[in-house]
């Protein structure tokens, strides 16, 4: 898995994720469980909807590492 998720990105989809715990919690809602995809993509830095459209939020030199 090559990463294809940006610094921006990654922060981003980490408060995002966070948020909708938080909420699910807040709401006891078991829909808070979707905000560990976020959550996740974001600690591995790869994204599998990117994939099929090769798009990419990392930097080139990055990517080349």
């Amino acid at each position: 898995m090559k990463p294809n998720v940006g610094t921006a990105d990654r922060i981003l989809r980490a408060i995002l994720g966070i948020a909708v715990i938080v909420l699910g919690i807040v709401y006891q809602s078991w829909w808070g469980l979707l905000g560990i995809i976020p959550l996740f993509t974001a600690v591995v830095k790869w994204c599998p909807l990117y994939v099929p459209f090769r798009f990419s939020t990392q930097k080139k030199e990055a990517q080349a590492k």
